[in-house]
């Protein structure tokens, strides 16, 4: 293999970690729970010192990493977490601490922009330039393909904490220590449905109405996004998306809401405009990969 690349997808439960010449060319994988950064990195980094040993040196590695992070290398807090609720996390500095361990270059993004890229490369986005990824789970994160690019301003799009209005019948407190109930994470995450309920998400029937209020609030999310950045698809996935009766009914709810406004002439297609994962949990890592191969420089598929 001519360049060896490492590959992080870090989560708020886990730290997946792998090295290989790419998305399509693994060679070596493992999980490490995610504990506090000093315990989660010093077994990051053991994992790779083992596998270079074993297949020869990293070129780079690539972070898709859980946010919020400063993600502009002009920033003089470039490569920190910012303000995360996860304890011990807030105001690491990521990328400083991973380059001393591994002395390669870091390129950095978040777990949802590289998930994001590898839909686009080789799953349900692929040949797709106007694209985004939605993940529903812990937390609600999305990343957004424009033209081919991943949009990234002064910082990457924080698409949970969009605010969205609030079901008349939904009594509950909301599960956003920022925004409470205001906020799409704080209204539809795993955690929100558990709290609502009693009960984690994947307990639930497949019957309950749990899941009509889940539709409810993910469709208009979905057509906010319809509505603003203009993708041609967008995609879904994270441990609450496993629900598969849920993606019929967001597009009935989309196509009511749009109510024929707003869609390309002749209509929208809303199977095709709203699909699950094709990669499933491997669309992190294999994201990851593509910005190690890239060296955080090319951010167009």
């Amino acid at each position: 293999m001519d360049k060896l690349y490492g590959a992080i997808e870090g989560g708020g439960t886990k730290f997946v970690c792998a090295v290989g010449g790419g998305g399509e060319q693994i060679l070596a994988k493992t999980v490490i729970p995610t504990r506090d950064p000093e315990v989660t990195l010093a077994s990051v980094a053991q994992f790779f010192q083992q596998q270079t040993q074993r297949h020869g040196p990293l070129v780079s590695v690539g972070l898709g990493n859980f946010g919020p992070l400063d993600i502009d290398p002009k920033s003089r807090t470039y490569g920190q977490i910012m303000q995360t609720p996860k304890p011990g996390w807030a105001g690491f500095d990521l990328v400083a601490d991973l380059m001393r361990r591994l002395a390669v270059p870091i390129a950095l993004d978040t777990d949802v922009n590289c998930a994001l890229l590898a839909e686009a490369q080789y799953g349900a986005g692929r040949g797709c330039g106007d694209l985004v990824y939605l993940t529903v789970g812990t937390g609600i994160g999305g990343g957004v393909l424009s033209g081919g690019w991943r949009v990234r301003g002064t910082g990457h799009p924080e698409i949970g904490h969009l605010f969205v209005p609030k079901h008349p019948d939904d009594g509950f407190a909301g599960a956003c220590p920022f925004h409470g109930d205001q906020c799409i994470e704080g209204l539809a995450s795993g955690p929100a449905i558990e709290q609502r309920w009693g009960c984690p998400a994947q307990n639930l029937p497949a019957a309950h109405p749990a899941w009509e209020l889940q539709a409810h609030y993910l469709a208009l999310l979905c057509h906010n996004l319809f509505m603003t950045v203009a993708p041609v698809r967008i995609i879904l996935g994270g441990g609450v998306m496993a629900q598969a009766q849920l993606f019929p009914m967001i597009r009935t709810r989309c196509a009511a809401l749009a109510n024929g406004y707003g869609v390309p002439p002749g209509g929208r297609d809303w199977e095709a405009a709203i699909r699950p994962v094709a990669l499933g949990g491997e669309a992190g890592i294999r994201g990851a990969f593509l910005i190690a191969a890239a060296d955080g420089v090319n951010d167009r598929v």
